[in-house]
């Protein structure tokens, strides 16, 4: 992309306190999935807003919930929204929507039919939770396996330990995405999903057709493979978050709460530009 007039002024951020920070468009977008107020008790003091901005703000620096600026919620109120909205599905659902909001941007129907499936391994840290070594990339840790659209959105995510196969792993992740698309039922794979077991365990949950794509065996050197570089720029785009760098997480449900609020700072930048 060319640098322009028009273009610099949609992507700079030097307005805002930090760049993580929602812009007014940007919040417009996740303002309306907020929890209402409790109509007893009192009233609610923290501006969720800046709740939101903090998370972007560890999903962007990768910093330690006790090194949140003072300019912020205080951590331990930023830490028990996170922790709610994560075993709500909130962030899910909110994801779920700016993914339908990007398909119409682009011209697609709003509900996906295809998508595209794949998984990477980081290593994990001393504060424990499930963990296993994968002998293919020499890694101990967990793995981060996501179905994609074939515009590279985010549709679902899973995180499992890492010595769980992927066509092991895959029929969990289709399982997870079937309630909220039931037409998605095409997929596209590497060769790790090849194979009679993945077929076999996928009848049990709908009619699932996996397409395989493999690399030619003539081509020497770098190739780009039909649908599954989608994927591979998905991982990239999530990988700007450097909370994301390793699985510092104790739980699989954290580990996948942030893989949504990652994808929720793309998409939210991208509809909120003119």
């Amino acid at each position: 992309m060319s640098w322009t007039e028009i273009t610099r002024a949609q992507y700079e951020r030097d307005g805002a306190r930090y760049a993580s920070d929602l812009t007014d468009g940007e919040w417009a977008l996740i303002e309306p999935f907020m929890p209402e107020p409790n109509r007893i008790g009192l009233p609610r003091q923290t501006d969720l807003r800046e709740v939101v901005n903090a998370l972007l703000y560890i999903a962007s620096t990768g910093c330690q919930w006790r090194f949140l600026p003072k300019d912020f919620p205080p951590f331990s109120t930023v830490q028990k929204y996170f922790y709610r909205w994560r075993d709500e599905l909130l962030l899910e659902t909110i994801n779920h929507h700016l993914l339908f909001a990007a398909r119409e941007r682009a011209g697609r129907e709003a509900q996906p039919t295809a998508g595209v499936i794949d998984s990477q391994s980081v290593k994990t840290t001393e504060s424990g939770g499930p963990a296993g070594y994968d002998a293919g990339k020499k890694t101990r840790g967990r793995k981060r396996h996501i179905l994609t659209d074939t515009q590279g959105f985010l549709v679902t995510a899973l995180v499992h330990a890492a010595d769980i196969q992927d066509r092991d792993g895959a029929p969990a992740v289709l399982a997870r995405a079937r309630y909220r698309f039931p037409w998605l039922r095409h997929v596209f794979a590497d060769g790790g999903y090849a194979g009679q077991k993945l077929r076999g365990a996928l009848t049990k949950i709908g009619d699932w057709r996996v397409e395989i794509i493999k690399r030619s065996d003539q081509v020497k050197g770098f190739e780009v493979l039909p649908r599954r570089w989608v994927v591979e720029r998905t991982f990239a785009w999530l990988g700007r978050s450097r909370r994301l760098a390793k699985d510092w997480e104790r739980t699989i449900e954290s580990a996948i709460a942030w893989l949504f609020i990652a994808h929720i700072r793309i998409v939210t930048r991208r509809l909120a530009r003119q």
